[in-house]
């Protein structure tokens, strides 16, 4: 049986902070029992007739100060709402500056406040089933969240006292969407715990049996 394709995109040539490199090794490392990962940071793939051959699409992008065009917009929200799988990774919140977006995620980043050690714990779901409390160094991020969609929490983290969500799933159409806050960089994806998160979330988001 063929593998399954995943579509990873960001930035390799104008990163701000958030550069694909590195990170495209060890995700493919992660899934690469059960996926052909392409890493790409050409944003055309975006487009409908692109991404209608892959199983899952992960968004590591980085578009704090631009927005993907409304072609590329339109490709995305079609891909999941028929039936594609979606990932939404750390900085790939940033594309949620378009509206249409922010709907699809479930939400949009509103700031954070400095990379620090926090502990996370998980939510109840088949993505979180077993797996412990953790502590690991990242940013905070903090959301807006969209009223209209109904999330699962998958993932809080504590910070000053106060837990805050850091990852979420939902249906959208006949699609699935997961975003993960933890992936600030590569040492995040040394964790086994975040290792464990983008596996599982990957295997829910492109409906992928347990047992594969």
């Amino acid at each position: 049986m063929d593998k399954r394709k995943c579509l990873l995109l960001g930035e390799y040539t104008h990163p701000h902070f958030h550069p694909l490199q590195g990170i495209d090794k060890e995700i493919t490392h992660i899934l690469g029992d059960m996926m052909t990962v392409q890493c790409s940071e050409n944003r055309k793939l975006l487009l409908e007739e692109h991404l209608a051959g892959y199983d899952l699409c992960i968004a590591y992008n980085e578009l704090w100060s631009e927005h993907v065009s409304p072609q590329q917009t339109a490709g995305l929200l079609n891909y999941v709402s028929g039936g594609g799988g979606l990932i939404v990774l750390h900085t790939g919140i940033s594309l949620a500056s378009r509206y249409e977006l922010a709907q699809l995620f479930g939400a949009r980043f509103t700031g954070h406040p400095p990379y620090t050690e926090l502990n996370f714990r998980p939510g109840e779901h088949v993505i979180t089933e077993g797996l412990e409390p953790f502590t690991l160094e990242e940013e905070p991020y903090r959301f807006d969240f969209d009223p209209f969609t109904e999330k699962t929490v998958l993932l809080e983290y504590e910070h000053e006292g106060e837990w805050w969500p850091a990852a979420w799933s939902h249906s959208y159409g006949q699609g699935r969407v997961v975003f993960l806050m933890p992936g600030h960089h590569e040492p995040s994806f040394h964790h086994p715990a975040v290792r464990e998160l983008l596996l599982r979330s990957a295997k829910w988001a492109a409906r992928i049996p347990a047992q594969s």
